[in-house]
Formats: structure tokens, C-alpha cells, sequence
């Protein structure tokens, strides 16, 4: 196949390097950052540039930027995407995108498909994007009723290919509510409690909860402002829930009441330990 990948940052960059280590698809790549681009060209991760010229022979299109850019890229360059053309947004809010995206696929008479690969590091970027990030991750993808079982099993080959472990199918709006929760609350959280003006002092007092619990703090805020903002209704839930958790820690500790906090924090192990997972 012919690969086009638009945004070759942590998620794009990966795809790039992940389908030339692991397949023999030809990757078109593009990125508004020159340097980026003559990076992704010396490594071997594209095989050239993406352009209007070669992209009405691209297979497969993965938009791998911003969802108001990923939106904008689609339709400008609509009329060169051939009507045999899988387009694929890799965002992390899907109803903001779908929505945009699927009208203009189905005037345009290309497939199209929202998609959110469940791998990520605290930092972005080409320079920290590997060929290894999809390994074992789970591939979300949001199928409507344009979607066929032709489509589904050309991406189910492609994604697993390049690492992925398996696909997790989800419409927009199921897919935004458990990611408020599962991503976006997580970085929200980590972000308050940076806040802390002991965090400036934890030099030999902190260890791995510290960590885990700090390490996507170091985010992109102009990407995840968008991602947010795109999502607040299910995130303010979500948020509204964890406060009023913490208040109830909070009372309890106010009230030295250890019967509560006891009660408090089994109830927490216990959901733990239903949920599953690290």
C-alpha cells in the first residue's frame, strides 16, 4: 500500500517508523516543520514527502495532527483523495472530528473511519517517537454505517502489523465519555498536583507514586487545551465526580474520623482490584 501520514509528531512519527520497520508499505509523510521533515527523511521513516501530486494514490491516509488542524487538512485537500482511499484520524476526541470529517468523506465517496491509537508518552515530538510505541496498545476505531467489513479487516491487518494488539470498536460519543475519564482526568489531576509548592522541595522524599503521578504533567497544553475544550462536557462530569471524592477524603482527615478513612480507602483497594489492569 501507499501510506500518507499527516503530522509526523510522537503518534504520526511512530506510525511512519512502525510501518517501515514492520512492513513494505511506501510512507508519504508531512509535517509544516522542516526540520521534522528532513529528520523523518534521513532516518528512513518516509520515503518522501506527502504532497498533492501523490496523494490521490495513497491507500491509506492517517491524519495524525490537531482535531480543528486534522478537520482543515481533510477538507482543503478533499478533491485529491481518490474515492478507493481509506482516511483514518488518529485524534483524541473523536466527536469533534467525526462529525466535521464523515460528511465530507461521504460527498468525496472515500472511506473514512475515526480512529485513536491508546499509546502515548508525556513527551512529543519526532525526536521521541520509536517504532516500538503501538506494541501491544489497543487500537480504537469508530465505525458508522458507511463502514463495511472489507474496510474494518484492511485496517485490522494494517494496525496489527505495525504493533497493535488488537482493535477496540467504539462510536464517538462512548468513546469521548471514557476517555475523559481514562486520559484526560489523569492529566488534569497530575497537572493540580504539580502545583504544590513542596513539589519544589521533594528532592530525596519521593519515590515511584511520585512519579506515576507526575509524569503527564509534562504535557502539551496548547494540544490538550484543544482535546479538553472538545470534550468539557463529559471532562466537568468526570472532574466533578473526582472532587467530590476528594472532599469526602478530605472531611474525613478535617474530622481525624479514622472509621471513615479506613472505610475510604478499602473502598478504593476494592474497585481497584475490580477494575483490573496495572
Amino acid at each position: 500500500m501507499n501510506v500518507g501520514i499527516i503530522g509526523l509528531g510522537l503518534i504520526g512519527g511512530s506510525m511512519a517508523k512502525s510501518v517501515k520497520a514492520r512492513t513494505s508499505h511506501t510512507v508519504w509523510g508531512f509535517d509544516t516543520d522542516a526540520e521534522t521533515m528532513t529528520l523523518a527523511r534521513l532516518c528512513g521513516a518516509i520515503d518522501g514527502a506527502l504532497t498533492e501530486e501523490n496523494l490521490p494514490q495513497c491507500d491509506l491516509i492517517l491524519v495524525a495532527v490537531c482535531p480543528g488542524a486534522a478537520v482543515e487538512w481533510v477538507a482543503s485537500h478533499a478533491e485529491h483523495i481518490a474515492q478507493t482511499a481509506i482516511v483514518v484520524d488518529l485524534c483524541g476526541v473523536k466527536r469533534a472530528v467525526v462529525e466535521k470529517i464523515a460528511p465530507i468523506a461521504a460527498q468525496r465517496g472515500f472511506a473514512y473511519i475515526g480512529g485513536h491509537p491508546m499509546a502515548g508518552l508525556e513527551r512529543g515530538g519526532f525526536v521521541n517517537s520509536s517504532d516500538h510505541l503501538y506494541d501491544g496498545a489497543s487500537m480504537i476505531l469508530t465505525p458508522d454505517n458507511r463502514t463495511d467489513m472489507q474496510l474494518l479487516e484492511t485496517l485490522k491487518a494494517f494496525f496489527l502489523d505495525v504493533g497493535f494488539a488488537n482493535l477496540t470498536f467504539s462510536d464517538p460519543d462512548e468513546h469521548d465519555r471514557i476517555i475523559a475519564y481514562t486520559s484526560q482526568l489523569a492529566h488534569i489531576a497530575s497537572s493540580a498536583y504539580v502545583k504544590s509548592p513542596e513539589a519544589q522541595k521533594r528532592r530525596g522524599f519521593s519515590a515511584g507514586s511520585f512519579r506515576d503521578m507526575t509524569r503527564v504533567a509534562r504535557l502539551d497544553e496548547k494540544m490538550w487545551t484543544e482535546l479538553f475544550l472538545d470534550n468539557a462536557d463529559h471532562l466537568t462530569e468526570e472532574l466533578g465526580i473526582l472532587i467530590g471524592h476528594l472532599n469526602e477524603y478530605l472531611a474525613a482527615l478535617e474530622s481525624r474520623d479514622a472509621d471513615a478513612l479506613r472505610a475510604l480507602l478499602k473502598e478504593g483497594r476494592e474497585l481497584k482490584a475490580t477494575a483490573g489492569g496495572n
